[in-house]
């Protein structure tokens, strides 16, 4: 669900990069990658890291949609 999420919110601001996001989160891009096929759990901190570098609250990345 997590990994749907951060894709799907990635995906929607404008085509933003996973190296872009990592970036903005100060992560690797392959940690990222990692997080958007689901191979990664990640912290608390991590949601709100992504959920901040993707202007959303944090809570939008663990909806069911």
């Amino acid at each position: 669900m997590i990994a749907d999420n951060v894709r799907r919110h990635r995906k929607a601001r404008k085509g933003l990069s996973q190296e872009k996001l990592a970036e903005q989160c100060g992560y690797h891009r392959t940690y990222v990658g990692m997080i958007e096929r689901g191979e990664r759990n990640i912290t608390i901190a991590t949601l709100e890291a992504l959920a901040g570098a993707l202007g959303v609250e944090p809570r939008r990345l663990l909806d069911r949609d």
